[in-house]
């Protein structure tokens, strides 16, 4: 089933009327706008020209039948899609280097041949979804403030081949996707990745036996907690909490020997720094916990 970009929300609400209602397993593509929604055309449609009630659309959401709060859904990345060309921007006050800049600027940056061309650079494509996410239980998101819920997560290593796992909160879960990049590193410290519509084939499924309070990866090669707070301190507490939890849950190893395991071979890492709140993630190499007796059968 194809989610049309025409079907879009600019916040994520348990309030949101679906663009699809499915059941569960499911296949789906999620058609997206670039996070401008399009607005940027020229290298002449800078920041102030932007319509900010218009940043950061996510396509959907999608209602799964006889999903309920306290499930946890199972999202496989088959495939990202982008579109040529890239768009990147800089603007006073935005990013990390807001406070440097004195003139707004936009790059669009064509995309060929698996290369994005950057002024007389090619740098690798490596599509990655920004924004994805179900309905908060509470007050409405929108869709660039990343959460429990996932949202604006901003992290590189959603991209195809991996799994993401997220909470539900609401019944129907109101799954949503937008914001991909076909390029970026982390923390996102200049607001934008190489901004892209494109598409995003996904599988659906509840992964049976897991519970977790924030969102949760799984890649080829490791397993990544994500947490959002105010401050990276925060977000990376959180994060390092939840790993830890999850290792002495799913293991025999007591909170110390958990926290000197990941100390050693864990990786606390930043996601993005730009977002009303920062997300930080930390990680741990699946071949550990293949050899600790962990499964990761959900």
């Amino acid at each position: 089933m194809i989610i049309s970009k025409e079907k879009h929300i600019f916040v994520m609400d348990k309030e949101n009327i679906p663009a699809a209602r499915v059941n569960l397993p499911c296949r789906l593509t999620f058609e997206t706008l670039d996070c401008f929604s399009e607005q940027i055309k020229t290298v002449d449609d800078t920041l102030e020209c932007i319509n900010f009630e218009q940043v950061n659309p996510a396509t959907g959401p999608v209602y799964f039948e006889q999903v309920q709060p306290g499930d946890v859904l199972a999202i496989d990345i088959n495939d990202i899609r982008v579109k040529s060309p890239g768009k990147m921007v800089a603007a006073p006050g935005a990013g990390v280097l807001g406070n440097l800049i004195e003139k707004s600027e936009t790059l669009i940056l064509p995309i060929e041949n698996e290369k994005i061309q950057f002024k007389d650079l090619q740098l690798p494509l490596k599509p990655m979804i920004g924004v994805i996410g179900v309905a908060p239980a509470g007050e409405p998101l929108p869709c660039g403030v990343p959460n429990n819920h996932g949202g604006n997560i901003d992290t590189k290593l959603i991209t195809a081949g991996t799994t993401l796992f997220l909470p539900v909160q609401v019944e129907g879960a109101l799954l949503a996707i937008g914001d991909l990049h076909a390029l970026m590193g982390d923390g996102e410290i200049m607001v934008s990745g190489v901004e892209v519509s494109g598409e995003v084939d996904v599988s659906v499924r509840k992964a049976e036996g897991l519970k977790i309070n924030n969102p949760l990866l799984k890649t080829d090669q490791e397993l990544i907690f994500f947490a959002s707070a105010a401050t990276l301190d925060e977000a990376v507490e959180m994060a390092t909490k939840d790993m830890a939890n999850f290792l002495t849950e799913k293991t025999d190893l007591s909170l110390n020997e958990a926290g000197m395991l990941m100390s050693a071979c864990g990786n606390a890492q930043i996601s993005q720094v730009v977002d009303p709140l920062k997300t930080a993630r930390f990680s741990m190499p699946l071949e550990i916990l293949s050899k600790l007796g962990v499964k990761l059968d959900f």
